[in-house]
């Protein structure tokens, strides 16, 4: 099957969990900011100190990371009565800026996806990945930066999500583009983890009393 133009194969993903009864929203939660760990709340501080290592490791400025708006970043999913954030991960999310954010992960970390099989698709990927978009500057890590500063954002999601409350993010990984290939590879470990409800965080528990 030929890849499919980008933001056709998100399109295509959220189309075939439809059909499998899955409804996903806009992925935004308000606590994962532009501002990154400078914003978490209500977590522990190993959580903020460990995202802290990875953006500095990453050759992240956390004044300009302090400058910028508190805006909530867009994601891909969300299915909302697990809490679980779901991912599409194309050529951009497997750059050499990632795997080094992946091999930061303490072996404590709930994960939503395999950690060996994305080193692996990082290794085989980075280097298509890393021409495709070392051009791109990006606030926080100046010319050339946007491959690290996603890097960044997507272990904000996987470390922070978790430390809120979330269940830990599902990725899908389709570097190559193909979203039936994909999903049918994470179909039934996807469908396993949005029939349990996910516990809802003791400030979210409050607020709905």
């Amino acid at each position: 099957m030929s890849p499919m133009p980008v933001g056709d194969t998100e399109r295509r993903i959220e189309q075939l969990a439809a059909a499998d009864g899955l409804r996903f929203e806009r992925n935004v939660v308000p606590a994962i900011t532009q501002r990154g760990h400078l914003d978490l709340r209500d977590v522990a501080p190993e959580t903020v100190s460990l995202l802290r290592g990875i953006y500095l490791d990453l050759g992240g400025n956390e004044d300009e990371l302090a400058a910028k708006r508190p805006t909530p970043l867009r994601g891909d999913f969300l299915h909302v009565a697990t809490r679980t954030v779901v991912e599409i991960d194309e050529l951009q999310h497997f750059t050499t800026a990632r795997r080094r954010t992946l091999v930061a992960y303490p072996p404590q970390l709930s994960l939503g996806f395999d950690l060996n099989e994305y080193l692996q698709l990082c290794d085989e990927w980075s280097s298509r990945a890393d021409r495709q978009y070392a051009h791109r500057p990006a606030v926080g890590f100046g010319p050339g930066g946007r491959q690290r500063q996603r890097a960044y954002n997507d272990a904000l999601r996987d470390i922070a999500l978790p430390a809120l409350g979330y269940a830990p993010v599902v990725r899908i990984a389709t570097p190559d583009r193909d979203g039936e290939t994909a999903y049918a590879r994470v179909r039934a470990e996807l469908l396993s983890r949005t029939t349990t409800r996910t516990p809802l965080h003791p400030e979210e528990q409050n607020d709905e009393r």
